[in-house]
């Protein structure tokens, strides 16, 4: 079909303008993992400031009257039935964006990317110290913008429902409080028959000296059996191990370090891999559009969840992989079975750090913090009543209480980055990734061999046949559906932790 003169005219006018929008937005993702990555700290004020020039500039060009006239434009019939799907997508992508925030008044947005930066360099320091009195200014005023926000944007029954849709859209708090109940009534007597258990598996060895440079060697040669690309990425140092996707060709995977305990960076590796290996493989055609991206923030964790503990903590990864570990880590295991190994690297229990939970109780750490942010948005919680609930919260799902606030209420990074709707991602990517998992399998069931021969291609390539190409031109529901057949379950989820925990720690039914 022959595209009119002036439909090309305004369709080449609106990529390239969401295109320079892109292009703020990647060197903003540049500055910020320079910020997270070993920026000077006494840069970190005026950092913040440039982030908030740009983030203002993609505000006002999401907001403009030049957007919106190419949206209504575009949207006309004599031209919407002429542009590509793509396009289409992009249109209502920004539109979707234009519509959520053009009431958000700019000054307020500005000051806000300016306060989550200075607050995130706030938060390292107070963790440092566990002092909550020193961040608790910056995430009161965090708190109100977020509720100012919700009122803003706009919602339908419950407040917190404007924040899930900025990382979830078309989740609300109906369906994640009926899934995370289903969550919860299975995990937690779980948890308690193998808190109660005799047969806890051997884990001394796990916390011999490991040295830095042997891990990241170990971790580097994971990645690329992943398939992670190292001509687009490269692996750096950070308190807290995040990845990020400035563009398909430069997508950057951070972890940490522990050398008395190996897992910290060696899982955590895995796990942000399974977020690049998804940023990397989005399709070439969606770079320069709003739809270059993951869909979600569930579907995102999906990946990452995917990796780290369907692959990562599967006994058929280790067959091939643990004497390879065993060549790098000085002889730590070198008198340690594969199936003690195993058992080790999958041992559960209540803990306190959410980023060192195992997979059984990882949910609960999700949870807990989704009732307190649903709470604090909602107004039934105000910040500085956080501590005490947050150690109420753990006791009650967990059955332990932190000692301190650095292993409790300031042991994540997300409050103090703004990202209040953000932590049912994790949860439910979870659920997503045992879904996902149970379909993969009705295509490729040698699953297990593979790992067991060390060949992830054919697992990577599934995933960017069914997940990663796709980028935003899906939406996460219609993925799960795509791909599953159903919406959000959680019954393949507990189904898979059942089995496994019962097995490892044998469990009566």
């Amino acid at each position: 079909m022959t595209v009119s003169v002036q439909t090309e005219t305004v369709k080449e006018q609106f990529s390239g303008y969401v295109k320079k929008m892109n292009d703020f937005k990647e060197a903003s993702g540049l500055m910020a993992w320079d910020l997270r990555t070993g920026a000077p700290r006494k840069g970190a004020k005026q950092r913040s400031e440039v982030l908030g020039t740009l983030s203002s500039e993609v505000f006002a060009m999401s907001t403009s009257e030049e957007m919106k006239t190419m949206i209504d434009t575009l949207k006309e019939e004599e031209h919407w039935y002429k542009l590509d799907d793509i396009t289409k997508k992009s249109v209502l992508e920004v539109e979707k964006t234009y519509n959520k925030i053009a009431n958000v008044p700019p000054e307020e947005h500005k000051a806000y990317v300016i306060l989550t930066s200075n607050a995130e360099v706030a938060w390292e320091q107070a963790k440092e110290k566990a002092n909550f009195a020193s961040f608790q200014p910056y995430l009161e005023k965090i708190v109100d913008y977020n509720r100012k926000y919700a009122e803003w944007v706009g919602y339908e029954g419950n407040k917190y429902n404007a924040l899930l849709d900025d990382f979830e859209p078309g989740l609300t708090v109906d369906v994640i409080d009926s899934v995370f109940g289903k969550l919860k009534d299975n995990l937690v007597p779980l948890v308690k028959q193998i808190t109660d258990s005799k047969n806890d598996p051997e884990t001394g060895f796990l916390f011999s000296h490991f040295p830095k440079e042997n891990q990241e060697a170990f971790s580097k040669q994971i990645l690329g059996e992943m398939q992670y690309d190292f001509d687009a990425g490269r692996l750096d140092t950070t308190v807290h191990p995040f990845c990020i996707g400035l563009n398909p060709g430069d997508v950057r995977v951070t972890t940490k370090y522990d050398e008395s305990d190996f897992r910290t960076a060696v899982f955590g590796t895995i796990h942000e891999g399974g977020h690049a290996l998804y940023e990397q493989n989005i399709s070439e055609s969606l770079v320069g559009t709003p739809l270059a991206g993951g869909t979600s923030m569930g579907i995102h964790e999906s990946q990452s969840l995917f990796w780290e503990n369907f692959v990562g903590r599967h006994i058929g990864f280790w067959t091939r992989y643990y004497q390879d570990l065993k060549s790098v880590a000085g002889g730590s295991f070198d008198s340690v079975d594969l199936h003690s190994f195993f058992r080790a690297i999958n041992v559960a229990g209540p803990s306190l750090i959410r980023i060192e939970a195992d997979e059984l109780t990882y949910c609960l750490h999700i949870i807990a913090r989704y009732e307190l942010e649903k709470a604090l948005i909602n107004e039934e919680l105000e910040v500085r009543d956080l501590p005490e609930a947050w150690n109420n919260k753990m006791d009650e799902l967990l059955g332990v209480r932190p000692s301190h606030d650095g292993e409790g209420v300031l042991q994540d990074v997300h409050w103090a980055g703004g990202m209040f709707g953000y932590f049912p991602s994790y949860a439910l990517g979870y659920v997503y990734a045992a879904q996902l998992k149970a379909a993969m399998l009705n295509d490729l069931s040698n699953f297990d061999e593979l790992l067991e021969q060390g060949n992830l291609k054919p697992v990577k390539e599934w995933m960017t046949e069914h997940v990663h190409q796709h980028g935003k031109m899906k939406e996460p529901l219609e993925i799960l559906k795509d791909v599953t057949g159903s919406g959000v379950d959680p019954d393949y989820l507990i189904g898979y932790l059942s089995d496994k925990y019962k097995t490892i720690y044998e469990l009566k039914d």
